[in-house]
């Protein structure tokens, strides 16, 4: 079962060389918010995935696959179901690992970064993978068949609804996002596997909110609502006809801002490790989620690492002020103790922290 999935992937990949129009990302037309905390995902998977709680139809889906799309493709071994590195052993599967040390040349190709769907409906199994036991009790091996954790490694996980999903696949897959590893255990049997994904999860407040525990897991947090400029709707009305009548033509006209933001988050991830944050800079972050009450020290990591991500996405090597204030209330607003009796939402109470700590006049994405 473990020797044929290898070749199972590889039919799988062929129709992905049948080119479907993916609408441009850098023609979506506001939602600035959401489009930057995808941004700074990529450049650093640690921040730890993106909660978009929104309004249906404001492009929650379209904008994951259309930044996806326009993503470089990645070097990845070509018989390997998880699309291991064929370079970086320390992110490679077990499998991956023991070839390179044996001295085998690991076949390569290129691909593009995936979008994995995960279904509400999903089981556990379909998630995570199964173990065939009566083949591993039988022959003694460890057959597994992998799941769509494994399918997303080095991609994205998109969860629509997220906040109707089970509770426990929820904490399933942040344990993932977080530790970059699936672990598979039945009767005994263990199995690993690299499970590197940026983690999205989308969802109408109006069908409820992941439980508090939950949802103080994901990095940041976008809200995103139905555009009220009547000039900028007829414009995505407009965009959007042009794209369906005529695909190719409407992404002609998006190739040269495609390719400068994808150089832009391109070097941004090269220069990311030399990234610093002075101490006054983290003095004032501690200082801001003390007085937002904050539990834990998630919020504080959090900040740190978005920030670097944004200096390194404008092309600087040292964090600033304004890069804190910026991303601020993505960071904080899903952390922020529940008030019944507060006057203003999460993201306005941030912002005047902000203002206060940062010395500005107006924080956030």
């Amino acid at each position: 079962m473990t020797q044929a999935q290898p070749s199972n992937h590889s039919e799988r990949r062929q129709p992905a060389q049948i080119k479907v129009p993916t609408y441009p990302f850098t023609a979506i037309i506001g939602q600035e918010e959401m489009k930057l905390a995808l941004i700074l995902n990529v450049i650093d998977p640690r921040v730890g995935g993106v909660m978009i709680m929104g309004d249906r139809g404001t492009g929650k889906s379209t904008t994951v696959r259309a930044l996806a799309e326009l993503l470089p493709e990645v070097p990845s071994v070509a018989d390997c179901p998880f699309g291991c590195h064929p370079e970086k052993t320390s992110e490679m599967c077990p499998s991956c690992r023991e070839r390179t040390a044996a001295g085998e040349a690991l076949p390569m190709t290129y691909r593009k970064t995936r979008v994995v769907d995960l279904p509400l409906g999903a089981t556990e199994d379909r998630v995570c993978g199964t173990i065939d036991i009566q083949k591993a009790l039988a022959e003694g091996v460890k057959a597994f068949e992998p799941g769509l954790l494994a399918q997303a490694n080095r991609g994205f996980l998109y969860v629509d609804e997220v906040n109707l999903l089970d509770d426990h696949l929820v904490d399933v897959l942040l344990d993932s996002a977080a530790s970059g590893v699936n672990v598979v255990e039945r009767e005994g049997i263990s199995i690993r596997h690299p499970a590197r994904f940026v983690l999205v999860g989308s969802g109408n407040p109006e069908e409820g909110e992941l439980r508090p525990q939950l949802l103080d897991r994901f990095g940041l947090h976008a809200q995103i609502r139905t555009l009220r400029d009547a000039q900028k709707r007829v414009a995505i009305i407009r965009s959007r006809s042009d794209f369906d009548n005529e695909p190719e033509t409407f992404i002609e006209k998006f190739e040269a801002p495609q390719a400068d933001l994808q150089a832009k988050i391109t070097r941004a991830k090269e220069i990311l490790g030399d990234v610093t944050v002075g101490d006054d800079v983290l003095l004032k972050i501690a200082q801001l989620c003390i007085e937002l009450e904050i539990d834990g020290h998630r919020g504080e990591l959090v900040l740190a690492r978005t920030a670097k991500a944004l200096a390194a996405f404008e092309g600087r090597t040292e964090v600033c002020d304004d890069d804190v204030a910026r991303i601020a209330v993505l960071g904080l607003r899903h952390r922020l103790r529940k008030d019944p009796l507060a006057t203003m939402d999460n993201g306005r109470r941030v912002q005047e922290k902000v203002a206060q700590i940062f010395g500005v006049e107006k924080a956030g994405a």
